[in-house]
């Protein structure tokens, strides 16, 4: 009597335990069956893309740059030129953050709650909404503070 699909599919569940992270630890075929199957296993050879330190230096240094800037104007309130000392110091770091996002986009990586870019998922709007809200938020204390030194 031949094995059925259940049988295989208990079978493989059960060879699993001879796999390492890379592949099998011995050339054993996992489904084996009568029907000829090289059984061939996938092993992803690439390895995980991620930002490397010469991706990551630059973001985080003009992130810190214009955090300073837009910090110390505003903590202390020095003179005529803190105003736009400040506004000088946001747009930095948004621009840092902007690239950020961007390198992180282009390894892969996607902002929590929203689809993979390859996945044809469309973004669910209250995670889209969310988001515009905070930006929002937070761009209108950013500028009513610094308007608020003048």
């Amino acid at each position: 009597m031949e094995a059925g699909p259940r049988d295989r599919e208990q079978r493989a569940r059960n060879d699993l335990s001879r796999l390492s992270p890379d592949g099998p630890d011995e050339t054993v075929d996992l489904l084996a069956d009568d029907s000829g199957a090289d059984g061939a296993v996938e092993v992803e050879l690439r390895p995980p893309r991620r930002l490397r330190i010469w991706q990551l230096a630059p973001i985080v240094g003009l992130a810190a740059v214009g955090s300073l800037m837009f910090a110390f104007p505003l903590a202390f309130g020095s003179g005529d030129g803190g105003a736009v000392v400040a506004m000088l110091g946001l747009l930095i770091s948004c621009c840092a953050a902007g690239w950020g996002m961007m390198a992180a986009r282009r390894v892969g990586h996607t902002w929590p709650g929203l689809p993979e870019r390859s996945s044809g998922e469309r973004p669910d709007w209250r995670v889209i909404a969310l988001y515009v809200v905070v930006a929002a938020a937070l761009v209108a204390l950013a500028v009513w503070r610094v308007a608020r030194l003048r």
